[in-house]
């Protein structure tokens, strides 16, 4: 069994900072259903885009995004896949896909590659982009939880797919080692979220102007999360020769949490390098800027923040999927490349501390440390929009 990879080392030298803990409110635990249909037969769309940079590189907001289009083709991974082909996110991947044949179902993840392997000469990124490539796959085709399976089979679910994208790259010839933590979401036709995540990637749910959930970093010690790993039996054997531990974390350790969602609510899935430099409350005051701006959340002093009824005008593609030259930005666009540029502009600024400062403060209180944590930022921004089911044609 090939076991996980050591963990990524603190040193109180600047060049090296640790993840931050996220507050966690309100996570539901419902059972996870997704037979019973909208209250009132309505259906619930998902507006989805990404951006990202990688660390030390130029962020763009007009190329560093994606839009996602569920009626484009998912490719199957290919060994040896061309690092030219990644998006510019570095150690951090991403995807996002439909669920099987079933409309309206999306599952999506982020995954950041772990970068101690880099003292063993191996590329954490050949990990977390095969990883996620991987589930990708697998999710276009799945059996989805609408249908329930084939003969009796349970349903997909966000840790299992989590451990299909594991298991392939496993025995993928070409990832001979590394590590990377995960954070997937599924996303089902009837409003209803699953979100497995292991590791310090995480996700917070906002609605109506407040944070109302949001995810817990999984760690084994300080600057040590919890992170899937390929390990060559060589590192194993010098291990047990010599001392020393391997981590050992697994899909199945990964903290699952379910909630039902709402129309206009904001979905923000992310590695660390967004969580490290803004606290929640600094994503959901760029959110909720980004929102009121554009009319999707309004507020009054009678009825307090609403939601538009109508949230197509703003989340429209417009031109073609990935929102070519002339066509205006979408809004999940516009929230997640604001999001990635704040986070961006608070990794380099080193006169305001930011959640991976004040972490460093707390372990290490004689230690002076300033500002933000440069490292590569990914995030997936998904924008809820319930609306009102067609009418079914009359025989």
């Amino acid at each position: 069994m090939r076991a996980a990879a050591r963990t990524r080392t603190f040193s109180p030298r600047p060049s090296v900072r640790t993840p931050t803990a996220a507050p966690l409110s309100n996570r539901a635990r419902a059972p996870y259903s997704t037979s019973a249909p909208s209250p009132n037969g309505s259906k619930f769309v998902y507006n989805v885009a990404a951006s990202y940079i990688a660390k030390g590189r130029s962020y763009d907001p007009a190329t560093h995004i994606f839009q996602f289009n569920p009626y484009n083709r998912v490719q199957p991974p290919r060994a040896g896949r061309g690092k030219a082909s990644r998006p510019e996110s570095g150690q951090d991947a991403f995807f996002v896909s439909r669920l099987g044949t079933a409309p309206g179902e999306v599952a999506f993840g982020v995954a950041d590659g772990v970068g101690g392997w880099m003292d063993s000469g191996v590329d954490p990124a050949d990990f977390s982009h095969a990883f996620c490539d991987y589930m990708a796959a697998a999710a276009s085709t799945a059996e989805t939880p609408a249908t329930g399976g084939a003969a009796g089979q349970p349903p997909l679910t966000a840790r299992q797919l989590m451990q299909k994208g594991y298991e392939a790259v496993c025995h993928d010839p070409s990832i001979t080692a590394g590590g990377s933590t995960a954070v997937v979401g599924l996303l089902t036709a009837h409003g209803l979220l699953e979100v497995a995540n292991l590791g310090d990637s995480g996700f917070v749910l906002l609605r109506l102007n407040g944070v109302h959930s949001a995810s817990e970093p999984q760690t084994h010690a300080f600057n040590t999360p919890f992170q899937l790993s390929v390990v060559p039996p060589s590192m194993l054997l010098r291990a047990a020769a010599f001392g020393g531990a391997r981590l050992m974390d697994q899909p199945r350790d990964a903290e699952v949490t379910r909630q039902r969602l709402r129309h206009g609510d904001v979905l923000v899935f992310a590695s660390d390098g967004l969580w490290d430099n803004l606290f929640n409350q600094d994503v959901l005051r760029i959110v909720s800027g980004a929102m009121a701006r554009a009319g999707a959340w309004t507020s009054s002093d009678d009825r307090g923040v609403q939601v538009a009824p109508d949230l197509r005008p703003y989340t429209g593609l417009g031109g073609d999927a990935a929102g070519g030259a002339g066509a205006p930005p979408t809004l999940q666009s516009v929230l997640a490349t604001e999001l990635v540029s704040a986070a961006k502009a608070a990794s380099v600024n080193r006169k305001l501390d930011g959640p991976f400062a004040k972490e460093v403060k707390k372990y290490y209180p004689h230690e002076v440390w300033r500002g933000g944590k440069e490292d590569d930022i990914c995030t997936i921004v998904v924008l809820v929009s319930e609306e009102e089911a067609p009418p079914k044609a009359k025989l």
